[in-house]
């Protein structure tokens, strides 16, 4: 009458042995090394690309890496007031700040597709790819044509 089940249960036959758990956790460690070094990969390609990007618009490729002042400049490339940022401000306010943030993003990505040529297809691809569709901007044959798409108008007199 007295069957020990927790005993049964727990018995040493099923316990983990201590070089498989090392093992694992040895294939573990390594498979997080590996995603770490793609990330900082995909990091370091997104900096060049936003760097070479600011040069293309004729800004100073180093105003890239400044937190929330490389968003300022890319509001400036965009066509779009500095000022805006501080709608960023409004995620604290539960359902509306999402809303504004999302809207946004989009019309910086149109702003900026068309500040480099581009169509409405090519912002849909800036708001939802972001990091490749830069990379495509910054690396591609694309130009910067002025803020907002607007074409620089020369001030040279070439007539005369």
């Amino acid at each position: 009458m007295g069957y020990n089940y927790y005993s049964d249960y727990y018995s040493a036959s099923n316990s983990i042995d201590p070089a498989t758990a090392s093992t694992f956790m040895n294939v573990a460690m390594g498979a997080i090394m590996v995603y770490l070094v793609i990330i900082f990969a995909i990091l370091i390609l997104q900096i060049i690309a936003m760097w070479k990007l600011f040069n293309k618009a004729g800004e100073k490729g180093w105003k890239s890496i400044i937190p929330i002042y490389n968003i300022v400049i890319l509001f400036k490339i965009s066509g779009l007031s500095p000022w805006l940022i501080l709608a960023f401000l409004a995620t604290i306010i539960p359902f509306i700040g999402f809303i504004v943030v999302i809207a946004l993003n989009a019309v910086l990505a149109y702003k900026l597709a068309k500040s480099f040529g581009k169509d409405g297809g090519w912002a849909v691809g800036l708001y939802f790819l972001a990091p490749i569709f830069y990379m495509i901007l910054a690396f591609g044959k694309s130009e910067y044509v002025g803020p907002g798409g607007e074409q620089q108008v020369s001030t040279s007199t070439e007539n005369e």
